[in-house]
């Protein structure tokens, strides 16, 4: 299997108690989070960057892929940081932020999580064109892709230009799924989300707001970057602020750990 060039997965390893697990999107590759990576690599921090199945290959390897394989492939990635961090933080864009969201409905050690531009919930229309997948596929094979809503025009994101409709059909099953799971998101979240994002609707982060049971979360705009704002013009707030964000909560542990008799 032939691997996209700048589209490999990731992991780099050290002696630091932090890990990173970082998510790229629907046939996106890890080259969406590559500014953040490499960020947190120079932090000296645990990174975990996995190639989601089906994804930095070719098109036709998202057709027979379930959502449960992608599932598989971010906890399999949180064991793997879970061996040598103890204090492990998720960020995803787009469908990775709600495998992100998954996670941290799963396992509350997580120390908190960043979404951006995360998928969830779609506008009217395009959730009954969700729906009639079933029907469509008997007459269409493929969608046009959703890759490079990039409002930077230097930047180009490594992803498949067409998307099987079978691969589609999986991503909307994942994104139900997750929906019923928000009710057991408690931990630190921080949500991004691009005011000019020609992907997802700006609704999908308030409802993400909304639902979760985080104690601490927030929602910060962003006003100049499209979907792919990791690739975009606001990449450097998006850095500085989950950069703070992970610091100020590791440094809250450290503080209830010295409070302790």
């Amino acid at each position: 299997m032939e691997i996209m060039k700048g589209g490999e997965p990731h992991s780099f390893k050290t002696n630091s108690e932090v890990g990173i697990l970082l998510i790229h999107g629907f046939t996106g590759t890890t080259s969406g989070m590559r500014s953040l990576m490499n960020h947190f690599i120079d932090c000296n921090y645990n990174i975990e960057c996995p190639r989601l199945t089906g994804h930095g290959t070719k098109k036709e390897d998202l057709i027979a892929v379930k959502y449960h394989e992608w599932l598989a492939d971010v906890e399999r990635s949180f064991m793997l940081l879970k061996e040598r961090a103890k204090k492990i933080f998720v960020i995803g864009l787009s469908m990775g932020g709600a495998l992100a969201l998954h996670l941290a409905s799963k396992y509350s050690e997580i120390m908190g999580i960043v979404v951006i531009n995360n998928a969830l919930v779609y506008n009217f229309s395009m959730d009954i064109q969700f729906k009639l997948i079933p029907l469509l596929k008997i007459f269409v094979k493929n969608v046009k892709g959703v890759a490079s809503d990039i409002k930077d025009p230097d930047e180009k994101e490594i992803a498949y230009d067409s998307i099987p409709i079978n691969g589609v059909a999986q991503f909307y099953r994942l994104l139900n799924y997750v929906k019923k799971e928000l009710k057991n998101v408690t931990v630190p979240t921080l949500i991004f989300k691009s005011k000019e994002d020609h992907v997802i609707p700006i609704i999908s982060a308030k409802y993400t707001f909304s639902k979760i049971n985080s104690l601490q979360k927030e929602i910060i705009w962003l006003n100049n970057s499209y979907h792919v704002a990791t690739m975009d013009f606001d990449k450097s707030i998006i850095i500085k602020k989950s950069a703070d964000f992970i610091s100020s909560l590791c440094l809250s542990c450290e503080g209830r750990r010295e409070d302790m008799p």
